[in-house]
């Protein structure tokens, strides 16, 4: 996956099914690892965790972290 298509993945998440978003969020973070940004995949599992606990504000700002780094990558 390129910047561009994580950047369009990730955007198109949206609160819902949890096990389906954590899912997702496993998919966009090995994608991130093998464009070499395992900062970027920490932030996705530190998402992940924050979504299954019910922290929703950290779940946003580490989606949102992610998505304003890779714009810059692209």
């Amino acid at each position: 996956m390129s910047p561009s298509q994580l950047i369009a993945f990730l955007n198109a998440l949206h609160l819902g099914d949890v096990a389906a978003l954590g899912a997702k969020l496993d998919e966009a973070s090995t994608a991130c690892a093998r464009l070499g940004h395992d900062d970027l995949a920490e932030h996705l599992r530190t998402a992940r965790t924050a979504l299954s606990t019910g922290d929703v504000k950290t779940y946003r700002r580490r989606i949102e972290t992610v998505l304003a780094r890779l714009g810059h990558i692209r």
